[in-house]
């Protein structure tokens, strides 16, 4: 199948006579992504953030009022830190980019190129952890403002294809399949949902881009 430019969007391991084959060996294979910038930045002191303790948890504190920072430059630094797993730039991470993509408003949607290398490096570490934490983010970011679900479409070919990977893949990453279920750790049901998502917020021609990208996925909509 080809995009209406001609380029074929479907991988080539897909094109055997139209028998859908599983993907080659090792390409699930989780690989080492690179120190983020994200955590250099955390080390320097240069993040306007702190963690507290208190009954209820860990909560990030903002040193400035969230509204007044510059969405260029810290937004794309939050999503670059998708990528770690480690205690407290893992939290600060997700937990940054939630505030900012709840009090952003307008300021976010200018900034969604410089989102895609960083939502893309994480996607391919193929670490199930930290994709499915991306997954969750990028549910969030298609809700986070107007337009920025069709703003994405054109991005699909970064996003898309370790969701194709994995989309088969019903695997709990938490305790049972009841807190699984509860906090959102189940691969295969985030990625439906994360697709359902992107079809959902991102216009007319969403569907047709996802189907390219991932040929297995059934949409939730009606189309002529």
């Amino acid at each position: 199948m080809s995009s209406p430019s001609g380029i074929c969007l479907i991988p080539k391991w897909k094109q055997d006579n139209g028998v859908t084959r599983p993907p080659p060996a090792g390409a699930t294979r989780v690989r080492e992504a690179q120190p983020s910038v994200f955590k250099k930045l955390y080390d320097r002191g240069d993040l306007p953030i702190v963690l507290k303790h208190d009954s209820m948890g860990n909560k990030i504190i903002w040193k400035v009022e969230i509204e007044t920072l510059d969405y260029h430059h810290f937004l794309p630094v939050f999503f670059d830190g998708l990528t770690e797993m480690e205690h407290p730039y893992s939290f600060f991470a997700y937990q940054g980019i939630s505030d900012l993509l709840e009090h952003g408003g307008t300021k976010i949607l200018p900034v969604v190129p410089q989102l895609i290398i960083p939502i893309k490096e994480a996607l391919n570490t193929r670490n199930k952890q930290v994709v499915c934490t991306s997954l969750k983010v990028l549910n969030c970011l298609v809700e986070s403002a107007d337009l920025v679900g069709e703003a994405l479409v054109p991005y699909y070919r970064h996003i898309l294809p370790v969701l194709n990977l994995f989309k088969n893949q019903n695997i709990n990453l938490g305790d049972g399949i009841e807190y699984s279920q509860q906090k959102r750790e189940n691969l295969g049901d985030l990625i439906e949902e994360t697709l359902s998502t992107l079809e959902q917020y991102g216009g007319d021609e969403a569907y047709m881009y996802i189907k390219y990208m991932v040929p297995t996925y059934q949409s939730c909509q009606e189309h002529p």
